[in-house]
């Protein structure tokens, strides 16, 4: 899994553009998973992120576009196991709902909270914590 951190590391920074005008990098990522018909850079793309990371590794994705679809990749491992690489599912709204967030696990902050790699954090490629409890599965190759 170390691999999956080392790849998507080389994309720290990397960010959507703001107005009018979208990344080209952003939208290379859809159309790699074969949704080239996403135009713009405010759609969700925390999925298209992990996805281009995950097939970049020589690693089957999902090739979707929602956080959710990680719930039944690879299999799931419990939350106090989790390793760095590991892909992190969230629930984003309510954990009933369909949105969510998808990321690589980190590890933890002082306060018990995961921290994630991922795209579509503050609108880039950052490492970000997230509330443990919105933590819906920790997911492994």
């Amino acid at each position: 899994m170390q691999k999956f951190l080392d790849e998507a590391r080389k994309y720290m920074g990397a960010k959507e553009i703001p107005g009018l005008n979208h990344s080209p990098w952003v939208l290379s990522l859809f159309k790699r998973l074969g949704h080239g018909w996403v135009r713009d850079d405010e759609t969700a793309w925390c999925a298209a992120f992990v996805g281009n990371v995950l097939e970049n590794c020589g690693v089957q994705s999902t090739k979707k576009l929602n956080a959710r679809s990680y719930l039944t990749w690879g299999h799931e491992v419990p939350t106090d196991e989790a390793l760095p690489g590991d892909i992190v599912v969230f629930w984003r709204g309510k954990p009933t709902t369909p949105q969510g967030h998808v990321a690589f696990f980190v590890g933890w902050d002082d306060k018990g909270n995961p921290k994630v790699l991922g795209g579509n954090q503050s609108n880039m490629v950052c490492v970000a914590t997230y509330p443990r409890m919105r933590v819906l599965s920790v997911r492994r190759a």
